[in-house]
């Protein structure tokens, strides 16, 4: 049978992807412009050195649910992620079938809001490189909010990657380690520019207070570990390629880890870095940090231009890494009868083409909402209908699914799915009553869509 074909003779997905490229593509997903944007944020919450706690314990969680991700994807290597896992462990219980539903449901409304925060994420360094006479189109400095032209060309941003994955996984593998080549240049430069003019007495001023650990420094810490867990967001993206991975049973986990230690040590030089050069006031009021910090420390505007425009390709990778990742959802579930089946059309090159195409759309459509509305959203839609899920599927897997080989297991199990759980519950907690309500009411509508499809589907035709 001719590589690439099913048993019918038409197109099927190829195991490409190795060690390298499953981790090129799993960092290139989290890092992107993530902390390049989110550090200002953070230290809204916590204004100081202090703000390394939340990352630590980001690091904590998300090392804790990357043992749920490791364990579930080497077991259970099919595209799709989650909702691959959810499908095969709950499928011999009738109730089950609604939990993979619900995570195609809130990943309808959470996919392309992550995608769509690396293309606004590019738009904000743009306005640093742009010409003069177009600057004001693209900010408006007074509210941070895109214009019609910022929102416009985060819009064509998302629509150039999908252009780019329009080919076969060979040609995307290539691609996603050259963009990890880019991403890697600008971690080096931007924390090498922070080693040049470090402060450590500045780097490590805490304010009167920063230990307080009251009910104020409690909620200060969800709300940085919520940003946190943004920014880690992607140590998992392999896993929706599950079936485009050689030897999944020991690519899979290696990459994920190897994915979680490498980007929290790049995240703990940029941080401590910017807090050794920079003002915390100045870093909080930024929209575009680390084009501050390189025309702080070296001044020429050269400079700044080309470490600017390493980030804007460093932003890109990310979205190019999401939709590569994304696409394959819709794709699964539609091929296995969950979803519309025209999401199971494969292109003759082997990759889910109409997939890819609608949730290009569909990103392109959310890169027009405000960047602090698309990152809280995304988080607490997804929390309970995956992470929570995923959890109790490893749980239901070891104790009443024996026949699932599992040749990976998670080390000290059951702990890492206590911290897991405890930490995504925390962040989904201390995200406030408008985002608790927003998660809350995507999960419920999503368990009455479903019922009311299910009897629709009894009736009599």
């Amino acid at each position: 049978m001719p590589a690439g074909m099913d048993e019918s003779g038409g197109p099927q997905l190829q195991r490409r992807l190795g060690v390298f490229q499953a981790t090129a593509l799993n960092m290139a997903n989290m890092v992107g412009v993530g902390p390049f944007i989110t550090i200002p944020l953070i230290m809204g919450h916590m204004a100081g050195p202090q703000v390394i706690v939340g990352w630590a314990l980001g690091l904590i969680v998300a090392l804790a649910d990357s043992m749920v991700w490791c364990e579930l994807g080497a077991a259970m290597p099919g595209s799709g992620g989650t909702y691959h896992y959810l499908r095969e462990v709950f499928r011999p219980w009738r109730w089950g079938r609604i939990l993979p539903f619900l995570f195609i449901w809130q990943f309808i409304f959470s996919g392309p809001l992550e995608v769509a925060s690396g293309c606004i994420g590019i738009v904000n360094y743009l306005n640093e490189v742009w010409p003069t006479n177009w600057v004001p189109l693209l900010v408006r400095e007074d509210v941070k909010l895109l214009s019609i032209a910022g929102k416009l060309t985060a819009s064509f941003a998302a629509g150039f990657a999908v252009l780019l994955l329009y080919r076969r996984i060979q040609s995307v593998g290539k691609l996603t380690v050259a963009l990890w080549i880019a991403m890697v240049v600008t971690v080096v430069i931007v924390i090498g520019t922070c080693a040049v003019a470090f402060d450590p007495a500045l780097a490590f001023a805490f304010p009167p207070g920063a230990f307080s650990f009251d009910g104020k420094f409690g909620l200060a810490l969800g709300g940085a570990l919520g940003i946190a867990m943004y920014d880690f967001l992607g140590y998992y993206d392999i896993c929706y390629l599950g079936e485009e991975v050689r030897d999944p049973a020991r690519t899979i986990p290696a990459a994920v880890v190897v994915s979680v230690f490498a980007v929290a040590a790049i995240y703990t030089g940029i941080n401590v870095g910017l807090l050794g050069v920079l003002p915390v006031d100045k870093i909080k009021a930024s929209n575009a940090v680390v084009s501050d910090l390189v025309g702080v420390v070296w001044g020429a505007k050269w400079a700044l231009r080309a470490v600017t425009w390493l980030i804007i390709l460093t932003a890109f990778a990310s979205v190019f890494a999401l939709l590569l990742g994304y696409s394959r959802i819709p794709f699964a579930a539609a091929r296995d009868g969950y979803f519309f089946r025209i999401f199971a059309d494969l292109h003759p090159e082997g990759f889910p083409r109409f997939s890819l195409l609608v949730l290009g759309v569909v990103t392109m459509v959310a890169c027009w909402f405000p960047f602090e509305t698309v990152l809280t959203a995304l988080l607490t839609s997804r929390i309970l209908a995956q992470f929570v899920c995923q959890i109790a599927a490893v749980v239901v897997a070891r104790r009443a699914r024996p026949d699932i080989a599992r040749p990976f297991r998670m080390w000290l199990y059951p702990f890492p799915c206590a911290v897991a759980l405890v930490g995504w519950l925390y962040v989904f907690g201390a995200s406030g009553w408008k985002a608790i309500t927003y998660g809350l009411s995507t999960v419920a509508l999503g368990v009455a869509v479903y019922f009311i499809a299910a009897n629709w589907s009894r009736r009599p035709q």
